[in-house]
């Protein structure tokens, strides 16, 4: 994956962080938003895996090393003002939420689980 970013020219939160959108490339479904630090988009950038920062652990989060349910990231992009990035990423294994579904973005109805807004 090239360099698609600097992570020094982002502009981070008074706590050092930026929110990230991440984006399944594939499908183009939004699948999960978190956040980044200077140093977890730099570690992005090399591994070209998704590398977050835990704001509930207050430490770096590789995402998929406990989980087996990793992120390649294909693109990262930042906006108009850089204080916010979409990742664009091939999601390894079976999904991105804690919660184990595919996506973060879901709503249990009737004992079902659906992507919000989703027709049925």
């Amino acid at each position: 994956m090239p360099d698609s970013v600097d992570p020094s020219a982002l502009t981070y939160d008074a706590q050092g962080l930026i929110v990230a959108i991440v984006q399944d490339v594939d499908t183009r479904d939004v699948v999960m938003v978190a956040y980044m630090n200077q140093d977890t988009v730099r570690r992005t950038l090399e591994t070209g895996q998704a590398v977050f920062w835990s704001r509930s652990r207050q430490e770096v989060w590789h995402k998929g090393a406990t989980s087996g349910d990793y992120i390649e990231v294909h693109s990262l992009a930042a906006d108009c003002d850089s204080d916010a990035l979409v990742l664009q990423g091939r999601l390894l294994g079976s999904g991105v939420c804690h919660t184990g579904s595919r996506s973060c973005f879901v709503d249990v109805e009737d004992g079902e689980t659906r992507l919000v807004g989703a027709s049925a």
